[in-house]
């Protein structure tokens, strides 16, 4: 089953961005890591479409469901330009940090995060799309089954 709601275009939505995250990871049994990477993702994307997209002001959705043994989550954006956060160049973390350029380390730690990171553009708005598998042994999964 798949939960969504939408949350304001400003960083101050954050705090109900991770209640309505926490309360469905609670729902699902999952453990304070996967919890945590979960809203450590979506906090992130959320800023930078907050922080970067030019929209109208309309709200940014967010859409979480857990099937075929993993967790999926989606932000959409509405009414944006095109811009594609999965084409972000790579970070070298073993540089020090003066001499890297700014950018791209948050786009860096989702992607080590999650098992999948998928962008679509259609009808002025963009879709992320994370995915993260759900450990066989339900060690973050709690008591719960999957569901489609």
């Amino acid at each position: 089953m798949t939960e969504t709601r939408a949350f304001g275009r400003r960083i101050g939505a954050l705090e109900e961005v991770f209640q309505f995250l926490g309360a469905f990871g609670d729902r699902e049994g999952f453990d304070e890591r996967l919890q945590f990477a979960i809203q450590f993702v979506a906090e992130e994307l959320f800023t930078n479409m907050v922080k970067y997209n030019t929209g109208q002001g309309r709200e940014i959705e967010i859409r979480i469901a857990r099937a075929d043994g993993e967790v999926r989550l989606e932000l959409v954006d509405f009414d944006v330009d095109p811009w594609d956060p999965t084409t972000a160049p790579e970070v070298d973390i073993r540089r020090p940090a003066e001499d890297r350029r700014p950018g791209g380390l948050g786009m860096h730690l989702v992607k080590s995060m999650v098992d999948r990171v998928t962008y679509e553009y259609r009808d002025r708005a963009m879709c992320v799309t994370v995915a993260k598998r759900l450990p066989s042994d339900g060690s973050s999964a709690g008591p719960q089954q999957d569901r489609a």
